[in-house]
This record gives C-alpha cells, sequence and structure tokens, in this order.
C-alpha cells in the first residue's frame, strides 16, 4: 500500500451504492488494533502500543484504554488545569490520574449498590480532578451521566429522574447549589472523600413532587401531544436492518449517559455504550495522527458527547488535555493566551461559533498564524464554515490541517469526517468549493433516504447514521437491533457519491411560497468581510432576522445590499440587527432562544422611538424605508411622489418587508395599506397612511407643501409630470466635452444623451430620431411636452410619420394572412456594396453607427473581428478613420457612452476595452474573469456601462472613475448575450448560457426577480414598455411582464439564437430568426402573424427601418447564416429585395438612412446600398 502524501495508509477503496455508505476498517487493522505512529521529536524512533489484553482496541472499553496507556506513560502530563489567574497551572501525570481514579473506584464500589448495571451522575465544574473522577466512575464498572450545574434545575430535574439516577457526586464546593437546585430530592452519604473533592448524594426514598416536575419538563419541550395513537411528527425515526439486538442490560456495557438539547423537541436520554464510542476514538486518534506529544483542549462541556472524544483521545494516547474553567471560555483573549503561548495547544475539536468566539484578529494572529502550535483543528456540531471565510483566516504559510466533523448525539459521537485538501487555500482555488461531510468513521454507516424512505443516489435527502454495533439507547430503549438507522434531521445533496450538507430539518422554511434553508442566508452573509460573525432566526415563524457580529464599522443598508446580490429574493432577511456577540448555549452552539430576546428588545426600543410628529415627519420616514427596503442610496436617489413601488424595483416579498416597516413605524394596523403599496404611487401610500393616523384635513391639505419642501433645493431637480430629471451620479465632467450624436445598433438599439432638433436635420437619421423619441429608454429623459413638440415638429416639417402610418395602414390587412416562401417577384429594392473593408479575420460582432448631429462631421462605423482588430470606418467613404489591435479576437459590438467621447467593447481576453471614438487610444481596460461576448449597454441616464462576462457575471462599469460599481454572479451561467436596460421601470435584464433570465436592479445589482427556462440563452432580451422578450435554444421565444409574469411563449422548428427586434415604428410586432430557417414577426400577445423562409439558419437579430428614399415603408433588415441578406416587408412578410454575401454571415445588420452595414466571415465588413429599382442615380 502507497503512502499518501500527508503520511496516513490509505484506506481500502469505499464504494457509494444504494445510498449507504459501509465503510468497514480494512482487515489488517481489525486484527491489529494498534498503528504504528512516528514520535515527533524522538529521533524517528517508531514506537508500537501493546496489545493490552490480546482483545482488538475496539472491544475494550474506554478505562481499559486509559489504563494501557497509563502503564507507557506513567510519568508523563497527562492533564493540564489553567485557571488564567496569574499563578502557575497545575498538572497530574498518568499515574497520578490512575492513583486518585482508583481511590474514587474503591469508594463508589463500597457504598454504590451496582445491581450489573450502575449509572452515577456527576455535578461538577472541569478542573484538575475531572478526568480522575471519569475513570474512576468507569472502573466500577458504571457509566457516567453529567450533570450541568449551570443548567435550569427543571432541566436537569427531568435528566436526573428520567435516567432514573440512583447516586449523584457532586463536587464538594457545588453542593449549596445543588441542595438548593433540588431541595429535598436527594440526601448525601456521611461518607465523603475530601481530598478527592466529591461528595456522594443518593435519589431520597419518597419524592412525590419529582413525578410532576418531570411532567412540566415534557410539557414545556413536547413540541405536540400524544392523542391516542398518534405520533409526533418530530419523534426520531428509526430504520433497523434485520439481524441481532444489542441489549441495554449487559453487564457493563454503557460509558456515559447524556441528554440532548430539547432545542427540537422533548430532550431525549441517550446511553451510549463502549462499543459505539471507542471506535470513533480509535479511528479519529488514526486520522489525526495523535501521539504522546500532542496537547488537546477539552473545549466541549461535559454534556455535550464531543468531550469524550476529546478527553479519550488524549487520554488513551499518552498525550494531555489542557482543562480551563468555564468562566475563561468566555475570554478570548485570556483563552488563546493559554492554548496557543503557554500551552501550545496541537489539537482543537471545536464549534465554528466557539472558534468565532476569537475574534477574526486572533484566529489570525494565534489560531490560524504562521508559527501556531496548532496542528489539526476539527470543527463540528454545526454548519462547516465558507471556504472564504476560512481562506480569510488562515495564513497562508499555516501548516494546520482541518477538519470537518459530522455527528448526532443519538449515535454518540461523529459519523463522518473529511479532511480540507491544503490546494483549496491557495489564491487561485475557486471560494465556491463546497465542503463534503467526508467518509464515515470505524463501525458506521450512513444512508441517504427521500421522503419515502428510498434510497437517494443523487440529489437531496435526511441522513441516517447507525451501523453493526454503533447503537446507542435512546430514552426507555431496553434493546436495539443491531444495524439500527437513526434519522438525524438533517438534509444532505448527494453528488457524485459525496454527501454536501443542506441544514436541518427545522431550519428549514417555507416564506413567500419558496422553501429554503436559512442556514444559506447565514453562509452567504459570513462571506460578507464586514461580518464576523453572525445568526439567522425566523423569528415567530414570520420574519427572517440576520444577527449580524460587525468588523469595524459595518453599514446595515450596504450589506443588505450585498446580500441582495448574492441571494433569491425570499431569502433576504427582512431585519439585520447588529450584536456585540453571539449568545452561545452550554454545548458552544449558537442560543437561538437569546437571540429572540434581543429581538424582542429591539422592537420594544424601536417602538418606543417611533412616535411621529407630523405628516411632514411621515414623508420623510416613509422615503427613508422606501429607500431602504428597495436598496437605494439614500443620498442619490430622489423619490418622485408618482413613483410605483413595483415599477422602482420592487417585488411581492419586498412589498411585504415594506409594509411590516411601515406598520411598525406607526405603530399600529393600517388595513388596506399592502394592495395600495403594490398598486399605487408613494404619494398615495402617503395619504392612505395620513388618513389612518392624522383624519384631520389639515394634515391632507399641507401635503403639497411637504413635497414642495422636500424637493426644493435638491440641486436644480425639476419634476416633469411623471418623471424626474436627474443629474447624473457619475464623474461625466471628466470627459473632454459632450458630443451630440445617435447610436443605432442591432435590433434597432437607439442610443442618444444629447438629442437635439439638428438631428431632424439629417435625412440619415430622422427615422431613427423619431423612434428614440418613442423609445422607453429615452422617455424618462425629457418631459412629455419636449417629446410632443419634437414629433409634432418633425410630422409638419417633413410629413414622413403621416406617410408611415398611411403605409401600415394600406398593409394592415396582410397581417392576418401569414406569408411564407420567398416571394421575389414583387421585389422593387436592389442592393449594391457601397464599400467594404477587410479586417484579417472572420466578423461575428455587429456593427456601432454613431452619426453626430452635425452633416458635416461623417457618421462612423465601429466593429471588430477575430483578427483582434477593432476598426472605425468611415459610413458614407468606407475608409478607416482609426484601428486598433486588442489582446484576442472581438466578437463583442460596441457600444458609445453616454458623452460620445469612448467606444466600449469586450474582447475574448477578458478585458472590457474603453476607447477613445476619436482616435480608439486605450482610455481604461477592466478585467473580469473570463471571456467577454456579451455587448456592452448604457445607461442614459447615468452613464454606468453595463456588460456580461463567461466568468458567470454582469458588471456595472463607471467608464469616468474607472471603477466596478457593482458586480453579480448569474447563478452558474456564462454571460454571452448582451444585457437590456428598460428606465421605467428601471431594470436591467440578464439572460445567460444557464438558462436563466434576470431582472436586475441598475443601481445596485440586486435581483429583482428571476426566471429559469432550462436551456441556454444565446439570445439577448430585448424590451418595450409593457414587455421583455428573449429566445431560447430550446426553440422558444418567451414574453415576461417587468414585474416576472410569463406572458407566453411562442415556439419555433429550432433553437432561436436571434435576438427579438421590438421597434418604435411597429408597436405591436415583435421580429427575430431561428434556426428553422424561418423569419418570424408575432404580435404583443404572441400570436404569428406572419414567417418567412429563408435559405438557411438565421442567427443575426432582424433589423427595422424606413426612408421617403425608399416609400416609406417599414422595412425588415435580416441576414442568414448562407450570407443572404434579406430585405423584407415588416408588415406582409414579402421580399422586397435580396443579395448575397461571399461568405457566412453571423452578424446582426444596422440600417442608417439608406445603408446597410453588417460583418461577414469572409474577413470583411460590408456597406450596402439599398434603393429603388432604376432609381439608384437619384440617390
Amino acid at each position: 500500500m502507497s503512502k499518501r502524501r500527508d503520511g496516513h495508509r490509505p484506506m481500502r477503496e469505499r464504494r457509494y451504492c444504494g445510498a449507504r455508505q459501509d465503510y468497514h476498517c480494512p482487515a489488517n487493522q481489525q486484527r491489529r488494533p494498534c498503528v504504528a505512529r512516528r514520535r515527533r521529536g524522538r529521533g524517528g524512533r517508531v514506537e508500537v502500543l501493546p496489545e493490552g489484553d490480546g482483545r482488538s482496541a475496539a472491544a475494550m472499553t474506554l478505562q481499559e484504554l486509559v489504563h494501557r496507556a497509563a502503564r507507557l506513560y506513567s510519568d508523563r502530563k497527562a492533564v493540564w488545569f489553567d485557571e488564567c489567574n496569574g499563578k502557575p497551572p497545575a498538572f497530574y501525570t498518568y499515574a497520578a490520574v490512575v492513583k486518585l481514579a482508583t481511590e474514587l473506584t474503591a469508594f463508589l464500589q463500597k457504598h454504590c449498590d451496582q445491581q450489573g448495571k450502575c449509572e452515577i451522575g456527576l455535578y461538577c465544574y472541569p478542573g484538575i480532578n475531572l478526568p480522575s473522577w471519569i475513570l474512576g466512575i468507569l472502573q466500577v464498572p458504571a457509566a457516567y451521566s453529567p450533570i450541568d450545574p449551570d443548567a435550569p434545575p427543571v432541566l436537569s430535574t427531568y435528566f436526573m429522574k428520567k435516567s432514573n439516577l440512583q447516586y449523584i457526586l457532586v463536587e464538594n464546593d457545588k453542593i449549596n447549589k445543588f441542595q438548593m437546585s433540588h431541595v429535598g430530592w436527594f440526601h448525601h452519604s456521611s461518607a465523603t472523600i475530601e481530598h478527592i473533592g466529591l461528595t456522594l448524594f443518593q435519589t431520597s426514598s419518597s419524592n412525590a413532587d419529582l413525578n410532576s416536575q418531570v411532567d412540566g419538563v415534557k410539557s414545556k419541550y413536547e413540541p405536540c401531544k400524544a392523542m391516542g395513537n398518534s405520533v409526533c411528527p418530530d419523534q426520531t425515526e428509526v430504520k433497523t436492518s434485520e439481524g441481532g439486538f444489542m441489549d441495554m442490560g449487559q453487564k457493563y456495557s454503557l460509558a456515559y449517559v447524556l441528554h440532548t438539547s430539547g432545542t427540537t423537541g422533548i430532550p431525549k436520554i441517550v446511553r451510549v455504550p463502549h462499543k459505539c464510542i471507542v471506535p470513533n476514538i480509535q479511528h479519529l486518534k488514526s486520522i489525526f495522527e495523535i501521539t504522546p506529544d500532542d496537547v488537546l483542549f477539552l473545549a466541549s462541556p461535559l454534556t455535550f458527547d464531543p468531550s469524550a472524544v476529546e478527553l479519550f483521545i488524549a487520554l488513551t494516547s499518552g498525550a494531555a488535555i489542557l482543562v480551563v474553567p468555564n468562566a475563561v471560555k468566555m475570554m478570548p483573549v485570556e483563552l488563546s493566551a493559554a492554548l496557543f503561548r503557554r500551552h501550545h495547544v496541537t489539537v482543537l475539536q471545536a464549534t465554528p461559533t466557539l472558534l468565532r468566539r476569537f475574534g477574526v484578529h486572533i484566529i489570525k494572529s494565534a489560531v490560524l498564524s504562521a508559527n501556531t502550535s496548532l496542528r489539526v483543528l476539527a470543527l463540528g456540531g454545526e454548519a462547516f464554515p465558507v471556504l472564504n471565510l476560512l481562506k480569510s483566516w488562515k495564513h497562508e504559510e499555516n501548516k494546520t490541517n482541518i477538519f470537518n466533523l459530522y455527528g448526532i448525539t443519538e449515535v454518540s459521537s461523529w459519523a463522518t469526517c473529511y479532511k480540507i485538501p491544503e490546494e483549496v487555500f491557495s489564491a487561485d482555488f475557486r471560494t465556491d468549493f463546497p465542503i463534503p461531510l467526508g467518509s464515515p468513521l470505524l463501525g458506521t454507516r450512513v444512508e441517504v433516504r427521500d421522503t419515502n424512505g428510498s434510497a437517494v443516489l443523487e440529489g437531496e435527502g435526511q441522513i441516517f447514521v447507525g451501523g453493526d454495533e454503533r447503537i446507542c439507547f435512546l430514552d426507555d430503549e431496553i434493546t436495539v437491533p443491531l444495524g439500527t438507522m437513526r434519522a438525524t434531521g438533517d438534509f444532505v445533496r448527494v453528488q457524485n457519491a459525496k454527501l454536501f450538507f443542506l441544514g436541518r430539518k427545522d431550519n428549514q422554511i417555507k416564506r413567500h411560497g419558496k422553501r429554503f434553508n436559512i442556514e444559506c442566508l447565514q453562509q452567504a452573509a459570513e462571506d460578507l468581510c464586514q461580518v464576523e460573525a453572525c445568526a439567522v432566526t425566523w423569528y415567530q415563524q414570520e420574519k427572517l432576522i440576520l444577527f449580524v457580529v460587525p468588523k469595524d464599522a459595518l453599514e446595515k443598508r450596504e450589506t443588505l445590499e450585498e446580500l441582495q446580490k448574492r441571494l433569491p429574493a425570499h431569502a433576504v432577511p427582512d431585519e439585520l440587527v447588529l450584536i456585540k456577540a453571539l449568545p452561545l448555549t452550554s454545548h458552544g452552539k449558537v442560543d437561538i432562544s437569546e437571540l429572540n430576546k434581543i429581538y424582542q428588545n429591539h422592537l420594544n426600543s424601536r417602538r418606543r422611538d417611533s412616535k411621529l410628529s407630523g405628516a411632514e415627519e411621515l414623508w420623510e420616514r416613509l422615503q427613508y424605508l422606501w429607500k431602504s427596503v428597495l436598496g437605494l442610496r439614500g443620498d442619490s436617489t430622489r423619490i418622485s411622489k408618482d413613483a410605483v413601488f413595483l415599477y422602482s424595483g420592487g417585488d411581492s416579498l419586498k412589498a411585504l418587508r415594506f409594509y411590516d416597516e411601515i406598520e411598525m413605524l406607526v405603530g399600529k394596523a393600517v388595513p388596506g395599506l399592502l394592495e395600495v403599496i403594490l398598486s399605487r404611487s408613494i404619494e398615495e401610500v402617503y395619504r392612505h397612511i395620513l388618513k389612518i393616523l392624522f383624519p384631520d384635513d389639515d394634515q391632507l391639505m399641507n401635503y403639497d407643501n411637504v413635497v414642495k419642501r422636500k424637493l426644493s433645493g435638491n440641486n436644480g431637480e425639476e419634476l416633469h409630470g411623471k418623471y424626474i430629471k436627474l443629474k447624473p451620479e457619475t464623474g461625466l465632467e471628466a470627459a473632454a466635452g459632450l458630443i451630440s450624436f445617435m447610436a443605432l445598433s442591432r435590433g434597432n438599439h437607439v442610443f442618444s444623451t444629447n438629442f437635439t432638433e439638428s438631428f431632424m436635420q439629417r435625412t440619415d437619421t430622422v427615422q431613427a430620431a423619431v423612434e428614440l423619441l418613442q423609445q422607453p429608454s429615452f422617455l424618462h429623459l425629457m418631459t412629455p411636452s419636449i417629446v410632443q413638440s419634437h414629433v409634432q415638429g418633425y410630422e409638419m416639417e417633413n410629413r414622413i410619420l403621416t406617410a408611415a402610418n398611411k403605409a401600415d395602414k394600406a398593409d394592415s390587412s396582410a397581417q392576418q394572412t401569414p406569408a411564407e416562401g420567398s416571394d421575389l417577384t414583387t421585389a422593387e429594392l436592389a442592393l449594391c456594396v457601397r464599400w467594404m473593408s477587410n479586417t484579417r479575420k472572420c466578423v461575428d460582432a455587429s456593427p456601432l453607427v454613431v452619426v453626430p448631429s452635425k452633416e458635416e462631421v461623417s457618421a462612423s462605423v465601429y466593429i471588430g473581428s477575430h483578427s483582434h482588430a477593432m476598426q472605425a470606418i468611415d459610413l458614407d467613404l468606407g475608409e478607416i478613420k482609426w484601428e486598433k489591435n486588442l489582446g484576442d479576437r472581438i466578437e463583442s459590438s460596441a457600444c458609445v457612452s453616454k458623452c460620445g467621447n469612448f467606444i466600449v467593447v469586450g474582447c475574448y481576453d477578458g478585458l472590457v476595452y474603453v476607447l477613445q471614438s476619436s482616435d480608439g487610444e486605450t482610455h481604461w481596460t477592466f478585467v473580469t474573469e473570463d471571456t467577454v461576448k456579451s455587448s456592452a449597454v448604457v445607461d442614459p441616464s447615468s452613464g454606468l456601462v453595463y456588460v456580461g462576462s463567461h466568468d458567470q457575471h454582469v458588471y456595472a462599469l463607471d467608464i469616468y472613475k474607472k471603477e466596478c460599481v457593482w458586480r453579480l454572479h448569474c447563478e452558474g451561467g456564462a454571460v454571452f448575450s448582451s444585457p437590456c436596460l428598460s428606465s421605467f421601470p428601471h431594470h436591467l435584464y440578464v439572460a445567460t448560457l444557464g438558462g436563466l433570465l434576470l431582472a436586475v436592479n441598475p443601481m445596485t445589482g440586486s435581483k429583482i426577480w428571476k426566471s429559469f427556462l432550462g436551456k441556454p440563452l444565446f439570445s439577448s432580451p430585448h424590451c418595450n414598455e409593457k414587455y421583455v422578450c428573449v429566445g431560447c435554444v430550446n426553440g422558444n421565444l418567451y414574453c415576461y411582464t417587468h414585474s416576472g409574469e410569463k406572458v407566453w411563449q411562442f415556439s419555433t422548428g429550432g433553437p432561436v439564437f436571434s435576438s427579438p427586434c421590438i421597434s418604435s415604428l411597429t408597436k405591436q410586432e415583435i421580429f427575430f430568426g431561428s434556426h428553422d430557417c424561418f423569419i418570424y414577426c408575432c404580435n404583443m400577445e404572441g400570436n404569428l402573424l406572419w414567417k418567412f423562409e429563408a435559405t438557411s439558419s438565421v442567427y443575426g437579430t432582424p433589423f427595422v427601418f424606413q426612408s421617403d428614399d425608399l416609400k416609406s415603408k417599414i422595412l425588415l433588415a435580416a441576414v442568414s447564416t448562407d450570407g443572404k441578406v434579406w430585405i423584407l416587408n415588416a408588415k406582409s412578410g414579402t421580399a422586397e429585395g435580396v443579395d448575397k454575401l461571399p461568405g457566412e454571415v453571423f452578424s446582426s445588420p444596422v440600417v442608417c438612412g439608406t445603408k446597410l452595414v453588417v460583418g461577414c466571415r469572409n474577413d470583411y465588413v460590408y456597406c450596402l446600398d439599398l434603393y429603388i429599382t432604376g432609381k439608384k442615380e437619384q440617390l
């Protein structure tokens, strides 16, 4: 057998079948219980532990294993006790521990009537004598039953009665506490061993009050009362296999007796046999490579079964166990000094919460530092920390081996173990690496089953844990079938024969129709750099509360915004509460009941502070809550009184949060409020609340004055009807002068932020200018009156819009009859090459055409190529204005910045290039983590640039400040297509190759809604005022409302790679192509109006255009992959003209006036002139 790199002998191959993991120790280990181990610092000498009495270690008892070690290491330190009070720590050698234990054993054998089975309680705090006390009880032989002096007396009484404990050993200085807590229930023996420090108590013969006390505990913890033969749903489920039984009545079989915490139901009594716990200890000793030179810390309280692992891993190996007072465990600085400065602890087993109590600074500087003494860190009892957090704690030169432990008290103690590979801590390793539960430990069997009890091979299910002899006795069980499997209440995902923890059944909640585990929220919060520790509660099954121990200064709003980017809407917390430290149970886990008390106090405090002085304060607070819930920046976003919640980035879940916050603010229920929030403006929400709070009419009359006062002096902001024109947030002043221009790109995207009357005089842009005025992405920048005057002026001067309307009416009858076939007999349009530009390799990108407002300045075409070249070409002449070589091939189509001074384009090298539009010089490059094929889009209000990457993120870039404003992970799918921006509502739509359509808040990057379509989305979404549409490779075109409701889907005969074209020239039509060789036209109800059969597949996006020189018809330009360029009548689908380029075409056409520009795979960019047959000389 080859040695593994970490020095362990590899285990026999473990197969996973039937969702059952049966792991048996290899035969050689079964025959030879003692493994040869190299002892550090002993010159490489290998020492083999003796066989003892000839039995295998797994068949021995805990006390026999301790005696075996004590014979070998009698003079070595066995126990250290450090009170951390400036005094030297005390210690016992192995010989001293055994001597003291033997005296206690003799005392107990004399005073306890064993009758074959004996369980003795131990009421004490941890101290120097603790190991001797436990060993002394085990040697009787008897099982020890730890009782926590700090536990509620009612709970400890329940445990003692339920366990039928006849004898309790009480630490001498705790006698008064014990007697006061259990008056009259026990009497103590006159025989006390002073130097051992214990007094024996025995149950009183008559105690009528005890049964009523136990019944009271049962009613407190019992989640449901049995009626007839009904069974409580939380009762532990047991799955057994055929075979023999384990009998609790077997003489001397038990090692210890514990009880569960009772947080998920009635506390259960758990009796643990030696046969159950010894294999655990033996296997972990091997995994952790324990030697006599190790020092282990007793981190767990005795009532938590991992304490048995800590104690006996040390005492059966010749190693030392460090014990400190409970109070010191609550003092991070003192505890770390004791562990790592004075005693050089090498092995630490702890809950993640207990580890976090050290704080980030101590974890980095002591626990996981470069020179720490800690050799093994084993975390268990709770969900394992997210890898990103662990990496931030661990110094790059730290050599500590970190393990993930999983187990349940009902099958004491650990069931599985996984060693975290060292390579995951390297800087370039993916941070989303999931940590599995690992392999079952010696003698342990793990099964994963669904709700029907069937084995789960792949997918999600509940864990069952057991084994032939890994069996404990619960409550009143006397015999248990061998091979019994205990239900854990924990759910996992099975993937490639590995188990990944999902969370407790108890932590699964259903919130607004969506089921999820609250531990997902905790893990997402832990991943934030400003969070030191956190916990989540489902308060009164109504509100999801995140408690955070912050690092330095933490902004609640920013933290919630980050969580909104990382989590689905139903998993975002209702509230974030800052606390100084997480409250812990005695087992080192988060105390949920204590957190709920903290939140209740928080609510009471808020109610006291939330009295409103009047209408003006209500308006202020309402705006604050609006921004807080929607994740808007308070200083930069002003709210129009006509703003509607759902159109401002809200959804039903956020509406409920807003509703709760308002009722909390006003201190009373507001009937009908939710309906108003969902359907009315913020002004109407305000008025609705005002009527409830201040029925006095004077308050209502003063509303307009309130709003005017609040909006006055807001840096020149003006109210234009429904829209507020905002000053840009970004540093546009960085641009060297603003350029008036209009930009045209694929799918009829028209962009301009410096619109002027001069565009109406340019014959090549008049159609685009009118379309721009009608686009929702442009409307919000202008008042309705401005829009109306421009359109009216255009109609009066050119009459083209009127002609277009007449043409629409003339063709309206054709809409009812879908046209099929390439009917060229009516074609009267011709196409000829105006110019062609050689790029030296394929051109799959689509052109960007930028037309300056001044007619004397020529328009430019910007397009990239597989040759790495980005070209700026004169639209009229075809002359290259400049050419810039980028780092790799270019498939991304360019966009122009808000100021007009820059061109933004993505590249295969993972960079987003920002080039000066005038000369191609690089202004800035932004690095993503993978290829950028996505085409960027610009927000005309803020100037932000949005672009996707194959690294599965979409980015918001401020190209003026040269910074990334936010980035959003798109849940497992590369972003190939281009984002689509809607200005009202202000949404950014992103489609991924993972099949996800996302609506994102453009300001914050938080997810608004998402829809999973199941197949990759190469198509770019496109929207109008009402809908957003996207094509899918499953052959469908999907249509959604802006609130995320699917309206319809239209099916074609092949994958849809083409993006939908929605133009204001044809307000009720959607145009797109399909792999089935058809070009389709649907109406906004999803009904087919016509389809045209091309001669090959259609990948490019069609383009709608209109020109007076082409009889003012509304035409559609489309290309098929065989190089054909089709000009169709947009209303009827009949062919008006066709030409063929000498190569395949995957680029999308753009038409400006009568010029059509498109890329071709023969390495050229083509500009084609469109003209009516016989009239070319007139154009």
